[in-house]
């Protein structure tokens, strides 16, 4: 980006973005944190990644006061107006992959005072996937790399495949003993949440398109969740 003549509207500009990169590492640590938690059953670093969630929200209350300041004082246009523009909605998708991540940590408060249940082994695998998303999105956005972002935006499919599979499966799961289904609920919703912070990093994606290109990201957005639409019938087909 060029520098403008005013040294002190570079150095807002560089701040604003500084903070989002800032919001984004604690973003991809609560990530690491609430899988981390989920699997290893460890429920004070599920409560330190839910508490942690107030950093996040005080991040983007900052970066809302600093575009509100740009814009009232600087005025400005073209590429300095998408930066701005830009930098709110990553903020905004920021917030919501924290809460998503927040969640799945309370849910694995719950789930660490039941049994395991055999489909747990994929939600790793789900999160794994989401965290380098997460991650390379953040980097398309430090280093305006479009082709990265692109990158990110065309993953989010196979998350949403991934999402149905174990849908699919946790229901059969309940299905055969119901038993299991308290701790097969709760991991649905954390494979939802999870499904839904790749959804943001999706959009983030498409906020760089804007930034560095000028135009929205064309075509339909990649979709592989079928979770809406899954039929799954008892072994013995249903018959009584």
């Amino acid at each position: 980006m060029p520098e403008h003549i005013v040294k002190a509207y570079d150095e807002q500009l560089k701040r604003l973005a500084g903070t989002i990169a800032r919001m984004g590492g604690l973003a991809e640590a609560q990530i690491a944190d609430a899988i981390e938690a989920l699997v290893k059953r460890n429920t004070a670093l599920a409560s330190t990644t839910v508490e942690s969630d107030a950093k996040v929200d005080e991040l983007e209350r900052d970066i809302d006061n600093q575009a509100i300041q740009l814009l009232a004082l600087r005025q400005p246009v073209a590429g300095d107006l998408r930066r701005i523009v830009a930098a709110l909605r990553i903020a905004s998708d920021l917030e919501r992959i924290a809460d998503y991540a927040a969640n799945v940590a309370k849910r694995a408060v719950a789930l660490a005072q039941v049994a395991p249940v055999r489909p747990l082994h994929a939600v790793p695998r789900m999160g794994k996937v989401v965290r380098e998303m997460v991650k390379d999105v953040l980097d398309a956005y430090a280093n305006r790399d479009v082709d990265k972002a692109i990158a990110v935006w065309n993953r989010d499919e196979e998350l949403d495949d991934m999402h149905s599979s174990l849908f699919r499966e946790l229901l059969t799961y309940m299905m055969e003993d119901p038993r299991n289904i308290t701790a097969s609920t709760h991991l649905l919703f954390i494979a939802k949440n999870i499904e839904r912070i790749g959804d943001h990093a999706t959009n983030i994606a498409e906020t760089i398109h804007f930034l560095v290109v000028g135009t929205p990201l064309k075509g339909s957005r990649p979709k592989g969740d079928m979770t809406s639409f899954a039929v799954v019938q008892p072994k013995d087909g249903g018959a009584r």
